[in-house]
């Protein structure tokens, strides 16, 4: 089974970008700028149909930005015991 969200980037792209997948459904992807707030500046591109439900939007945007923010630490943390 997949995780709720993935992290990736498209450094060839879009060196400046990070997205977060959402593989479960309303599958999604939320673009943002690097270094920018992603809750303020995400872009949404949605897979399966946008819900009609803005609550259940807002529900899933906080879950990616949570998860964002966790797995930017998470790597920093691994990042941070190569160096040692």
């Amino acid at each position: 089974m997949l995780p709720k969200f993935l992290f990736a980037d498209n450094s060839q792209e879009s060196p400046d970008t990070i997205y977060v997948v959402h593989t479960q459904s309303p599958r999604c992807i939320f673009e943002c700028p690097l270094e920018e707030d992603f809750y303020d500046s995400h872009i949404k591109h949605w897979i399966d149909p946008e819900p009609k439900d803005e609550m259940e939007v807002q529900i899933l945007v906080n879950q990616a930005d949570e998860f964002l923010d966790a797995e930017l630490e998470n790597q920093e943390d691994l990042y941070d015991e190569d160096e040692e």
